[in-house]
């Protein structure tokens, strides 16, 4: 399969744990060719050596084999008004900058991590302390010239990501659209959250759901809109970095092979009934 969808392949990244690769995943994206989004989520930033991030850099360094980070983001707030867990926060989030220099991603993904229930009373102090921190770690990616991809996850609108963006105001400061993310949490459609942030579009994360839980389905097993989306990228000449988000090996391959019609204009997708939410 792997030759049939090569040229897919070589397009987009994959989704893959560090702590995976280093147990189990590492030979079957060297013998499938597939370029790793590594995950730094968890304790390897603190249980893993330098050397230990080196040797697995070195290793798709040596198979020609390009990566992008993901930074952790789980219990982290970076734009916390308690300013020790905005420092812890802050702290967790470098260590995965300072990987850089040994990963040479093409990207290093983050999240804002704003929740309007939590946040959304206090957004003037939310979005303060978020540019001081984001500020701080796009210093590190641009000393080395790799984009800061913010994400989207259970914010509901693209104002956020707006706002923060527009202060950061750096050709290194991008925005990640999460498709699947949008469809679950957010209460409005990819269609408003696109062109209100495509100056700022780096890259997408993609992967399927239903629009009721975040269950990371291979792409067109649930009810996004790629076809539409795709139609938009190439309207509006926009060749983000692609990484697909499978939870198993069997939706990575049902992945790419729909990427594969989507990137190269074959028999489009046909969609399953759609239901209205998150729908124009």
């Amino acid at each position: 399969m792997k030759e049939q969808f090569s040229q897919t392949i070589s397009r987009c990244f994959v989704n893959a744990p560090f702590d995976r690769l280093r147990q189990d995943l590492l030979a079957k994206f060297i013998e499938n060719r597939l370029q790793p989004e590594i995950g730094l989520e968890g304790d390897c930033l603190y249980n893993c050596s330098r050397q230990d991030f080196k040797d697995l850099a070195r290793t798709f360094q040596a198979e020609g084999l390009a990566c992008t980070i993901h930074a952790p983001f789980y219990d982290l707030s970076p734009g916390a008004s308690d300013q020790y867990i905005r420092q812890s926060s802050l702290n967790k989030l470098k260590k995965s900058f300072e990987l850089i220099e040994v990963f040479k991603p093409q990207s290093i993904v983050c999240h804002l991590s704003y929740e309007e229930n939590k946040h959304g009373f206090k957004q003037d102090d939310w979005l303060k302390y978020s540019i001081e921190t984001w500020q701080e770690l796009l210093e590190i990616a641009g000393q080395y010239q790799t984009p800061m991809m913010l994400e989207n996850t259970y914010e509901t609108e693209p104002k956020q990501h707006q706002n923060i963006l527009a202060a950061l105001d750096s050709p290194y400061a991008r925005f990640c659209l999460d498709v699947g993310h949008t469809l679950a949490f957010a209460r409005t459609s990819w269609q408003e959250w696109l062109p209100a942030l495509t100056p700022w579009l780096g890259q997408l994360h993609l992967h399927d759901n239903m629009g009721d839980m975040d269950n990371h389905l291979a792409i067109g097993h649930g009810i996004f809109d790629f076809a539409g989306l795709f139609d938009y990228l190439r309207q509006n000449d926009l060749s983000p970095i692609m990484t697909m988000e499978p939870h198993h090996e069997e939706q990575l391959w049902d992945s790419i092979a729909a990427l594969d019609k989507l990137l190269f204009d074959k028999t489009p997708l046909t969609s399953p009934p759609h239901s209205t939410k998150n729908q124009p």
